[in-house]
């Protein structure tokens, strides 16, 4: 890449730059985690308890990772823990 010009808004254009990469960064993470919550709940439907713990395991790890980066808010990947978690719990007490 070639070298920023000095003058009045260089802080500018790197800073934009930046708020670029982490929008992608943010965007991917946030997209994986919904995308795993839907695979959880049609195992749930579908009454597949054994693949919907796996799932849930991946879940907890890719919302502490978000969390973790500042993608999302800490207690909002505690309190989406927590309701896939009583979901998973409630299947199984009716089963």
């Amino acid at each position: 890449m070639a070298k920023l010009k000095t003058g009045r808004h260089t802080s500018v254009i790197k800073a934009l730059r930046q708020s670029k990469k982490n929008h992608l960064r943010n965007v991917s993470a946030k997209s994986k985690i919904k995308t795993l919550i839907k695979k959880l709940e049609k195992n749930i439907t579908d009454k597949k308890l054994p693949e919907a713990k796996i799932a849930l395991k991946e879940i907890f790890s890719n919302l502490d990772k978000a969390a973790g980066k500042n993608i999302i808010h800490k207690n909002t990947a505690s309190r989406k823990k927590a309701r896939l978690s009583k979901k998973i719990s409630l299947k199984e007490k009716t089963n």
